[in-house]
């Protein structure tokens, strides 16, 4: 079958007769019933059935359609991209991030930036560390933002921010702490811990390692923004980073920025072949400013 055939069957199948298949696709009548004359001539079966006035698919064309779904919808997306493409201003991002930065900060970034460019699309995905990678290599995104995306000889990063991890504990819980919260404290105490926090997970362990502090994980689990939320449900202790703790702002409780501080950064990463659109880096712009207005806030 041609793709024009496939056309004509899919909008036959959809639509259920000639004349509403017709005035789906803006062509005639006679033109939609000859093409899927041709096609059921060249398969050498038939793939529908009139019945009360409405062609009814043979089993043959509902196993054709199972095939083709994925087809047409990978043809719908590529004719939406064409739209965009085709007007000033307009594109397609297909971007990844890890969990944490979708909570609040890239909401925040892509509302700011679709004033400015109203006719981009975006497709987002929320993925951990090795999962952004995997799906950039294998051009299931465009772009992805995480915080200190892994190396790899195909990529290509740069970083758009800093940023801190913070203690978060009811208050009272440690009197007097100090405007940054001694590490120290954390001996001996039940935390709640982040398995899947990649690079700035590392960054902790790494720290509390060089100074002998050992605590409990009394619970581990894949995100800040759940370790965040778990803290506050069993008014207990966790670790996550600066920007979760913003977005989970609740009454009595505190998060306080570590002592030594507990660094990381933000940075975009991409196919080092595939640079990003113009409507691409500039959403990064907006993603920068977003991120020290921000960090400048709190």
């Amino acid at each position: 079958m041609r793709l024009r055939q496939f056309e004509i069957f899919h909008a036959v199948y959809v639509h259920g007769t000639i004349s509403a298949a017709a005035r789906a696709l803006g062509v005639s009548q006679p033109s939609v019933s000859k093409t899927l004359h041709h096609a059921e001539d060249n398969l050498g079966f038939r793939l529908f059935q009139l019945s009360r006035g409405r062609l009814v698919p043979t089993d043959e064309a509902h196993a054709l359609m199972r095939e083709a779904g994925d087809v047409f919808d990978r043809l719908n997306t590529l004719q939406q991209t064409a739209r965009n493409l085709s007007h000033s201003g307009g594109g397609h991002i297909r971007l990844g991030i890890v969990p944490s930065l979708a909570l609040d900060i890239v909401p925040q970034a892509m509302a700011q930036f679709r004033r400015d460019w109203p006719r981009v699309t975006f497709e987002v995905h929320t993925h951990h560390h090795d999962d952004l990678v995997r799906s950039l290599i294998e051009r299931e995104l465009d772009l992805a933002i995480a915080y200190t995306p892994p190396p790899h000889p195909r990529l290509t990063r740069q970083v758009l921010a800093e940023g801190e991890l913070v203690v978060q504990f009811p208050e009272g819980e440690f009197p007097n702490p100090g405007p940054r919260f001694p590490l120290e404290l954390l001996a001996d105490r039940d935390v709640i811990g982040v398995a899947a926090a990649g690079p700035i997970g590392a960054v902790l362990t790494e720290a509390a390692r060089t100074r002998g502090i050992a605590f409990r994980e009394s619970v581990s689990v894949q995100t800040f923004f759940i370790a965040a939320r778990l803290a506050q449900l069993e008014r207990g202790i966790t670790v996550i980073d600066e920007f979760t703790a913003r977005a989970w702002r609740a009454p009595g409780f505190t998060a306080l920025p570590t002592n030594p501080p507990l660094r990381f950064t933000i940075s975009w990463a991409t196919l080092e072949e595939r640079q990003p659109s113009r409507a691409a880096r500039q959403f990064l712009r907006t993603l920068e400013q977003v991120l020290v207005e921000n960090r400048e806030k709190a």
